[in-house]
């Protein structure tokens, strides 16, 4: 008999997940996904032309608050977890919704989903979003390149928009940002790897992706998203650990998965957090991975303006997702900020706009940051009319793109950027090039 199926996600393993195991699986139909995490997401449908032969009107995007009424809609004998950065007890809720309706519940085993390369693959993730991955991929990417090798990254998918148009992304230069309509949360991603002279894929196919890169790259490097796990199966597995968010690395799927896998542990941030913290985060690693390496890092600040800030009343935008999902607290634009002395960090929640009264109301924990929230044109506009609203003199801006690319502010703009830098005497330079020349 054919089991009916909902694969639950965020628009990237989901999809993921159904293109190398559902798809051309004759024990499974598909009948739903459903979405969550990623505003206006659900509603749309997987298209046709990229689901297969057997789902010739597509498959439709449900949101996932509706997760019961549609298990017992379509007679669902299957519920398949396919997202990340989530805390391991709401992965139990979830389960617990499905088995109580007479679904099964299932997480697909990391390796299975993992496609081969005919390349070197170093794959990059991490236990939490916002630990610092994307960093350590450009710095991975630095490295192969110091040895003579062409690399190419791949990123973890953000198809936020028309899904037949991103079946296969390559960006290469700015232009291709405008070309593909990226959101603020895309940029963040590709520009820092443009602007290194680099090359980055993303998309929705990442087996078409993975042949295409393998066109012109002497190694491959997975560029995680979120705590997911890596999408091709890698020589190198790399995981970024945050002793800001101790304990995390135990509590949120898939991050323990990634910590158990990893060949090695990168512990950031360490110029910025308790000894002790770094050292609980050491034994933990210690004890449910014997054989990583582990290598001490620091998230490095580079402020473009550093007098602006002394004694100004100060408004920080920081990386969106870090905020919202990855449930910091503060990030390198707080940090920046006290390091300078600034005389306030200004609340921009008396002058929020549209839809990001929507995201902090769903996000009260945020506080007094303001999240660089920009999946729709809508929401850019928003962000661009809160931050000329908020009443400081200067904006800091942490996030990882040039934000007066794509909006108009009316004040002085400081940038903050964050570059790896190592903290250990054999540093992730030496430990990879071993590997790599072993």
């Amino acid at each position: 008999m054919v089991e009916n199926v909902i694969i639950m996600g965020a628009a990237g393993r989901d999809f993921h997940n159904f293109n190398v195991y559902f798809r051309n699986n004759e024990r499974y139909r598909v009948v739903c996904f459903t979405a969550t995490q990623i505003p206006n997401i659900d509603g749309r449908k997987y298209p046709g032309v990229l689901a297969g032969a057997a789902y010739p009107d597509g498959i439709p995007i449900v949101s996932d608050d509706q997760l019961e009424e549609l298990i017992r809609k379509y007679q669902v004998d299957l519920v398949v977890f396919s997202y990340s950065d989530i805390p391991h007890v709401e992965v139990m809720h979830k389960a617990s919704i499905a088995t109580a309706c007479g679904a099964d519940f299932m997480i697909i085993g990391a390796p299975y989903t993992m496609l081969e390369s005919s390349k070197p693959v170093i794959s990059v993730c991490a236990v939490r979003t916002g630990c610092g991955k994307s960093q350590t991929s450009r710095e991975v990417m630095r490295i192969v390149q110091s040895l003579g090798r062409r690399v190419v990254a791949v990123r973890h998918p953000m198809p936020y928009g028309d899904l037949l148009k991103q079946e296969v992304q390559r960006f290469a230069d700015y232009a291709d940002l405008d070309r593909h309509e990226c959101t603020i949360e895309e940029r963040e991603e590709y520009e820092p790897v443009i602007r290194m002279g680099g090359i980055i894929y993303s998309g929705v196919d990442y087996e078409k992706i993975l042949r295409r890169a393998e066109q012109e790259a002497d190694v491959v490097v997975w560029d995680g998203g979120n705590n997911d796990t890596p999408f091709y199966r890698p020589d190198v597995n790399i995981v970024v650990f945050d002793p800001h968010r101790v304990g995390h690395e135990l509590t949120y799927h898939p991050g323990e998965t990634n910590m158990r896998m990893c060949d090695i542990a990168v512990i950031n941030k360490v110029d910025s957090a308790d000894a002790e913290d770094v050292e609980q985060l050491r034994r933990t690693i210690r004890k449910c991975n014997p054989v990583a390496e582990i290598i001490l890092a620091e998230s490095e600040l580079i402020v473009d303006a550093p007098d602006l800030l002394r004694g100004a009343r100060v408004l920080v935008v920081e990386d969106g997702p870090t905020l919202t999902h990855g449930e910091m607290r503060f990030g390198a634009g707080v940090v920046a900020a006290q390091r300078h002395d600034v005389a306030q960090i200004v609340d921009p929640r008396p002058y929020l706009q549209g839809t990001l009264l929507d995201t902090f109301e769903k996000y009260p924990e945020i506080g007094s940051i303001l999240p660089a929230m920009g999946y729709s044109k809508e929401q850019i506009r928003d962000l661009e009319a809160t931050i000329n609203a908020t009443d400081c003199d200067v904006v800091v801006s942490a996030t990882p793109i040039d934000l007066t690319r794509i909006l108009k502010v009316d004040k002085p703009l400081v940038r903050v950027e964050y570059a790896y830098k190592d903290n250990s005497e054999d540093g992730l330079e030496a430990c990879l090039t071993r590997r790599l020349n072993g």
